[in-house]
């Protein structure tokens, strides 16, 4: 009976020790979670203030009262090259156009940081062999758009005064492109850029805002077409412009911004069968940037479609005149979380 007794005791205190033991190590987990629960929201925390505190008027302005929003769009760009001048005394024209690029992405926010990726489906078929690369900012005062674009796709035609319309095969244009267009926002206290093309700012009114702009793009490419030709330019420019957001009924907006610049930096060259070809600079030459965006909000969902269009045109007509078009458009469906 006695080691009955005594058999029953410890298995009690085994027990009683095991549970102890475990207890003992889930203090420190316990105090370990909570020290990390406790540097997540003391993060939390920073970046809701960092996120709500803004020098904006709020009249006009204003932060979407959520902190997650996921967006997904749909982006179609393409890009076009006219040229015109005077050869052995015949006037001459070309038009040549790249394929279209079409992507869809998608992004997912937390007070204003952001993740996306991007997809497109016709290089995955192998339909599309360009290589294109978007990177854009839009805040309260500043912001770019930088585009790289690595093409040879272009397709198009040429006229020659007296003669028949060439038409221009895919591949003789190789073509690497480089525009960057960088802004600052005068009146960023009741103009948003960032709520018309991302999203993370709410216009409430209608503002506008004078618009301070530096534009450059980089070029060279090579030609195959009876001759070999080769070119290379580069076009840096300032300016100011001026954007504006209308607000004619809550939950709407619409964006329309002009950014004309001013080529106040210009080295060109054009080699055509080892002969160098001087293009000489012809005032005006621009480049303009110009934006524009349809914005509409539905409680937590909103939509709608934005474009980016750069244009420049460089040289005389009266020996060769080029002009560059490369524009983006996008449309986009978002949730606010």
């Amino acid at each position: 009976m006695s080691s009955i007794i005594h058999h029953k005791s410890t298995v009690k205190a085994v027990i009683t020790t095991v549970i102890c033991i475990l207890l003992m190590s889930a203090f420190p987990w316990n105090a370990q979670a909570q020290e990390r629960h406790n540097m997540l929201h003391r993060l939390d925390s920073l970046l809701s203030i960092r996120y709500m505190r803004a020098d904006i008027d709020t009249h006009y302005i204003m932060r979407p009262p959520t902190k997650w929003t996921i967006r997904g769009r749909l982006n179609v760009s393409g890009a076009k090259i006219m040229a015109e001048g005077v050869n052995d005394g015949r006037r001459l024209a070309s038009e040549l156009k790249a394929d279209y690029k079409k992507t869809l992405s998608m992004g997912v926010s937390y007070m204003g940081i952001a993740l996306n990726f991007a997809l497109n489906p016709a290089k995955l078929l192998g339909r599309y062999n360009d290589y294109e690369l978007n990177i854009n900012s839009y805040g309260k005062r500043f912001g770019f758009d930088v585009i790289y674009q690595n093409a040879h796709n272009f397709t198009g035609w040429e006229d020659v005064q007296g003669q028949e319309r060439i038409e221009l095969p895919a591949n003789m244009l190789k073509l690497q492109t480089l525009n960057i267009n960088a802004f600052h926002t005068f009146n960023h206290r009741r103009f948003s850029y960032p709520a018309a093309f991302t999203q993370s700012y709410i216009q409430r009114r209608s503002a506008g805002s004078l618009l301070l702009a530096l534009s450059a793009q980089g070029q060279k490419g090579t030609l195959k077409y009876n001759h070999q030709s080769f070119f290379k330019m580069t076009n840096i420019g300032i300016g100011a412009g001026y954007g504006y957001n209308y607000v004619p009924a809550p939950g709407w907006l619409f964006h329309l911004s002009a950014l004309p610049t001013f080529i106040v930096y210009s080295k060109t060259s054009l080699t055509v069968d080892d002969n160098h070809i001087p293009l000489r600079y012809h005032f005006p030459e621009v480049i303009i940037t110009g934006r524009g965006a349809i914005v509409h909000q539905r409680g937590n969902i909103f939509y709608g479609i934005s474009g980016v269009f750069n244009f420049t045109n460089i040289g005389d007509e009266n020996s060769l005149t080029v002009r560059n078009t490369k524009w983006r458009s996008r449309a986009f469906l978002g949730f606010r979380l």
